[in-house]
């Protein structure tokens, strides 16, 4: 799998356009920040083809930047999450505020929950349902390739904020210890925010799951 990541927004914002291979045009992407002109930006000059995007929550500095893909790529599918899916559509409860400008968009395509897997571009995502950052909150796991995006849900040696509207740590740590730091030591792991790790890394090193 090719894996390009860029880094958006005054939020510093990890996110993800993923290709089989580096040869097909076909992708799919993985958050869109405040700003996605970046992206956008790689898509037209690589000329990519992105298929989809999965959110994997709904606050809008993941989100915003979905208005601008929707109206480059008119035949994008969108999915999220059906316990965040009114953060897509509510200004209030995305904490656009926050950013100084209120933003809403059109409904997801697709609302998804555990199980259940995302196929699109030729990649296959299995979909864990991590609340605590939201209540929506997933990461996205490849078994074959043994990596898993985590949102804002798992950090290099730290965690995502649970003092928002719907968040809660304990369901956060419960969620992590429960859905990452089950999978095999090596997995790679991409944050929604800061560096790449690792989930042995993280057994070993993050003060909040000690």
């Amino acid at each position: 799998m090719k894996i390009d990541r860029f880094v958006l927004g005054v939020y510093q914002t990890n996110c993800y356009i993923l290709r089989d291979n580096v040869t097909v045009k076909e992708c799919l992407v993985i958050d869109t920040g405040l700003d996605s002109g970046e992206m956008i930006d790689f898509l037209v000059e690589h000329k990519l083809n992105p298929v989809a995007v999965v959110l994997t929550h709904g606050h809008a500095d993941h989100i915003t930047g979905l208005a601008a893909f929707r109206e480059k790529f008119s035949d994008l599918k969108v999915y999220i999450h059906k316990l965040d899916a009114k953060m897509l559509t509510g200004a209030q409860s995305n904490l656009s505020e926050f950013s100084g400008e209120l933003f809403s968009t059109e409904p997801a395509d697709f609302l998804i929950e555990e199980p259940s897997v995302i196929e699109q571009a030729d990649i296959k995502l299995e979909v864990l349902h991590t609340p605590g950052h939201t209540a929506g909150g997933i990461c996205l796991y490849s078994k074959d390739e043994r990596i898993v995006f985590s949102g804002d849900a798992l950090f290099a040696e730290s965690v995502g904020r649970t003092d928002f509207p719907g968040g809660s740590m304990a369901q956060l740590i419960e969620s992590i210890k429960e859905k990452l730091l089950t999978l095999p030591d090596e997995t790679i792991v991409y944050p929604g925010h800061g560096p790449v790790t690792t989930i042995a890394k993280e057994k070993a090193h993050n003060p909040y799951l000690q």
